[in-house]
């Protein structure tokens, strides 16, 4: 299946994945993250996606630019390589990373970088199938975020997350913070929505809008594009439905007075 590369010239007409409906709702979660990409272009970052209408596509860009807070040089880093639905067990995964490995090499970078998991979860990328293409384990943030890397020469620094992440805090916040991006064309969505949910539940809360990289290697959560924190530490980077979220909260609340 062919491979087509998303850039300013067809953006426009192009649909990026992540939102792919045609209704209302869709399209402008989709131009949400059209923009945000077009702001991107010229820093470098690269969105490829396979021929057909479904969610099965890879973004990445330098880690001196990148939207999350790890540190390192002449590194790319993967934001998110992702193949749903139908069109998984066809090679498709396998194919889009051999793009990023290919344009990695042309641009003489040193590796290529990408944020996992310890364990399984939503959203983050199995880091047994980058394990598989030779990824290694160079740091770990907390609770269960990993940072993989796969060397493409000598590497002289190895990748790292910022300090406030490997121990997941942000500074002098009380009450539950959202951080987010528009990286994601869901995440504003969301943390507007679970906000409003925390508030009714008589709790204090407020969302942080991530504008730059340099915000997000800051105060973003190793995700990226959301997270949630409680009393200055981080809880989560899941996007949940209102009454997963509720059941997570109350179970939070219960876990500080006990």
């Amino acid at each position: 299946m062919p491979i087509i590369t998303i850039n300013k010239n067809n953006i426009s007409t192009e649909h990026v994945c992540c939102a792919i409906g045609n209704d209302k709702e869709n399209t402008k979660r989709a131009n949400t993250k059209k923009e945000w990409l077009k702001e991107r272009f010229d820093e470098g970052l690269v969105f490829k996606r396979l021929d057909d209408r479904g969610k099965m596509f890879i973004e990445y860009m330098p880690i001196e630019k990148v939207w999350k807070p790890i540190i390192g040089h002449n590194l790319t880093v993967i934001n998110c390589l992702w193949v749903s639905g139908k069109f998984k067990g066809h090679g498709y995964s396998k194919e889009l990373l051999e793009e990023c490995i290919t344009d990695s090499k042309k641009l003489n970078k040193d590796g290529i970088t990408v944020i996992t998991s310890t364990k399984t979860k939503a959203f983050l990328t199995d880091k047994k199938f980058f394990e598989h293409f030779g990824f290694k384990s160079v740091d770990k943030a907390f609770p269960y975020f990993e940072l993989l890397l796969l060397p493409l020469n000598d590497v002289l620094n190895i990748p790292k997350f910022t300090e406030a992440a490997r121990l997941g805090t942000i500074d002098d916040k009380e009450g539950f913070v959202f951080t987010f991006s528009n990286q994601c064309p869901f995440t504003e969505e969301y943390a507007n929505l679970l906000n409003n949910k925390i508030k009714s539940m008589g709790q204090k809360s407020q969302i942080i809008k991530i504008n730059s990289n340099e915000e997000a290697k800051s105060f973003g959560s190793p995700f990226g594009t959301y997270g949630l924190f409680f009393n200055g530490k981080f809880v989560s980077h899941e996007l949940m439905p209102e009454a997963k979220f509720e059941k997570f909260i109350n179970s939070l609340l219960q876990n500080q007075k006990n």
